[in-house]
């Protein structure tokens, strides 16, 4: 082998070893400039666990719904109920904020509709009746004079089918029902769905959603009682409440309306301001009478905007704030006026007067037998939807 030769082996070899070193710190510095580093997507989880048989032996699933922060909501197929939702405090700490029952039984009497979804129609109807397309129609009479809630049977004692869903930062469970034409004496196969979807950011969002194959009545709502304390020996009195609202819908003294719509501003019902419920809930007043306290609707500000800050709840002791959001032109303020002591307690001993309230989001009660009222009826080929968000927030 000549030098030439040699020479020339020799310099192909160092210039294989630089154009190596030069693609190794091309690489190099590929991988430093260029790779992205994926974050874990925040994840909502769902998970699902038996909870009894009800008393005609239909199984009855618990379902938990988990957010990154915390949150947990529990639904129950029967009703529909939400039986356990926790929610931080100023501190993070996370305690349960809904009045409810530790098991299946008291659920299936429940007088006061703890945490349940409620159908056909929420809130009352009078006498039982209302006429549609020239057609009257009775209901059960089971709040005294009046059809209250759905009736004997409704939506809050049926167990429900469901399913899950889930996004890449939601969980949502499914719950179908079909109520038969003339169920509780409402016309229409009504085909029913609501879905409860929890997101991280501590919404709780509720959609509704029923269609029909005759002309019938529908106004779907949620019957949560909530005390942000998070101890349920206290009362809510001092929670601090604001309600977007300029009118009230009063009512009789039977709590159907007069048909009239009366301004708050001036009266214990005005709460455009945020004061603690507490602050008028025994001034002398002829509608806090015949409510025992604050049962009453609201004719919510701004219907024409769809979705927008209905109410907030403020618990200063805690910090929990509770924001309401829906698209409904009513919400019902109800302060448990009727609990009495005598109900278990999740954590033993008994619920007291005024231990929880509701705001129900919801069209007028008794919206049937008022023209003058937002219609509530549904024909087929249409679909009724509604959505309610529930979130929590501290300050």
């Amino acid at each position: 082998m000549n030098n030439t030769f040699k020479k020339g082996i020799y310099t192909f070899a160092l210039l294989g070893v630089a154009l190596l070193s030069v693609q190794c710190k091309s690489d190099k510095k590929k991988t430093v400039e260029d790779v992205v580093v994926i974050e874990p997507t925040p994840v909502v989880t769902i998970s699902k666990k038996p909870f009894g048989m009800t008393s005609d032996s239909i199984a009855v699933d618990q379902y938990t719904l988990k957010n990154e922060k915390g949150m947990e909501v529990s639904i129950i197929t029967f009703g529909g109920i939400i039986t356990h939702w926790t929610a931080p405090d100023k501190d993070n700490n996370y305690k349960d904020i809904v009045l409810g029952y530790e098991t299946l039984a008291p659920y299936e009497t429940n007088p006061t509709f703890f945490g349940a979804l409620i159908g056909r129609y929420g809130n009352r109807i009078a006498k039982g009746k209302f006429s549609l397309n020239g057609e009257e129609y009775t209901l059960a009479t089971n709040d005294g004079p009046n059809h209250l809630h759905g009736g004997k049977k409704g939506f809050d004692k049926v167990v429900w089918t469901a399913s899950e869903t889930q996004t890449d930062s939601t969980a949502s469970l499914v719950l179908t029902y079909l109520s038969k034409d003339m169920e509780e004496g409402y016309p229409g196969n009504l085909d029913t769905k609501v879905v409860y979807t929890l997101n991280n950011n501590n919404e709780l969002e509720v959609a509704y959603e029923a269609t029909t194959d005759k002309p019938t009545i529908v106004n779907l709502t949620q019957h949560s009682y909530f005390n942000l304390t998070g101890d349920e020996s206290q009362t809510i009195l001092d929670h601090e409440l604001m309600i977007d609202a300029d009118q009230l819908v009063p009512v009789d003294e039977t709590l159907i309306p007069t048909g009239e719509l009366t301004d708050v501003a001036g009266t214990p019902f005005d709460f455009r301001t945020a004061k603690t419920i507490g602050q008028d809930i025994n001034a002398e007043d002829t509608q806090l009478k015949r409510g025992l306290g604050y049962d009453h609707c609201w004719v919510l500000n701004n219907q024409d905007e769809g979705m927008r800050l209905a109410a907030s709840a403020y618990d200063k002791t805690s910090g929990r704030v509770l924001e309401v959001y829906t698209d409904e032109p009513g919400i019902q303020l109800y302060t448990g006026n009727f609990l009495d002591g005598t109900l278990p307690a999740k954590n033993g001993g008994t619920y007291g007067h005024r231990t929880g309230f509701c705001l129900e989001t919801e069209h007028y009660p008794d919206s049937p037998n008022q023209p003058e009222f937002p219609s509530v009826t549904l024909n087929p080929g249409e679909t009724y939807n509604t959505t309610t968000i529930f979130k929590f927030i501290t300050k």
